[in-house]
């Protein structure tokens, strides 16, 4: 993400600093802190001769743009980047005092829809209330696209997921969380989320769906009565393990077609995808992580199949 707005920031963003306990600086927590970490595991390792085996470090800077450039590197690198098992940075902890694994990550699918009506914007008080306006329009379509129990509408979105176990419920019931932290840590005074399913399942085993930026029509100072030629929203989804992103972006795309009024006209444009994962806690891998944390921290660490901030 980008640094602005920079006059919110106490001290530059590429310049880190401590304070409060805390390093303060642009990435520093997402994801180049996690990032330095494991950089600096591997130099006390490689100090102490305990690798016994290739390491290959990539480090790419364009995930928060879709990673542009990364799936034609691998495909070109491949025999280069071949591994037995690949440790992921962007990852989270419960607290200090609890170790944790991350054993998954959401996917994403992204658009921009573009809706347009009249050729020009018109003035309100002339044509108000005989064409339509395409911000008003926008809102329509966004409002249906998560019903009341927060379920997403799209037809066919959850085909193809997997359900919880009784057991992986179990086991997320386990993570010490406290909603009311996380209330107060956001300064929410409740909390949404889909139906049947607790904050924990709700951000990180189960998807959603999220207006990223909407605009159009007069923004700037005072009071202008513009009824707009053209609205503007990004929105995505966060998918999860066995959702197929580009199925998932073409069935958005048909439905906005299906629930779109005749009276305007509207693009929708995909952005990029990206698929969930679910790693198996069987594979040797995990265990060997798993044995790591237990050594360093002196408790077996929790697993967790998501990146999710855990408010102190």
């Amino acid at each position: 993400m980008p640094a602005e707005p920079l006059e919110l920031w106490k001290s530059e963003p590429f310049e880190p600093v401590i304070r409060d306990g805390h390093i303060w600086a642009r990435g520093a927590d997402d994801d180049k802190g996690q990032t330095m970490i494991q950089v600096a595991g591997l130099q006390t390792a490689l100090a102490l001769d305990l690798v016994k085996c290739n390491v290959k470090i990539i480090f790419e800077g364009e995930e928060e743009i879709g990673s542009t450039h990364l799936g034609a590197f691998c495909e070109k690198y491949k025999d280069m980047l071949k591994a037995d098992a690949i440790l992921v940075s962007d990852t989270s902890m419960v607290s200090k005092e609890t170790p944790t694994l991350t054993t998954g990550l959401r996917g994403l699918a992204y658009w921009e829809i573009e809706v347009t009506g009249p050729n020009r914007d018109l003035h309100s008080g002339h044509f108000g209330g005989a064409v339509a306006n395409p911000i008003n329009e926008l809102s329509k379509i966004i409002a249906q696209m998560v019903d009341e129990k927060g379920r997403i509408t799209i037809p066919h979105f959850y085909d193809d997921i997997v359900p919880l176990s009784q057991e992986e419920r179990d086991m997320i019931a386990q993570i010490p969380f406290s909603e009311e932290k996380y209330k107060k840590a956001i300064d929410v005074n409740a909390l949404f989320g889909e139906e049947g399913y607790s904050t924990l399942e709700r951000n990180s085993c189960r998807p959603s769906f999220d207006v990223c930026g909407i605009w159009g029509g007069y923004t700037g100072e005072g009071a202008k009565t513009v009824l707009p030629s053209k609205a503007y929203a990004k929105v995505s989804t966060r998918l999860v393990a066995n959702q197929d992103h580009s199925k998932i972006s073409q069935q958005f795309v048909d439905y906005v077609k299906q629930i779109a009024p005749p009276y305007v006209r509207v693009e929708v444009t995909p952005m990029h995808g990206g698929e969930a994962y679910l790693c198996p806690i069987d594979l040797p891998a995990y265990k060997a992580a798993e044995q790591a944390c237990e050594v360093a921290f002196g408790k077996r660490p929790l697993l967790f199949a998501a990146e999710v901030v855990f408010p102190s």
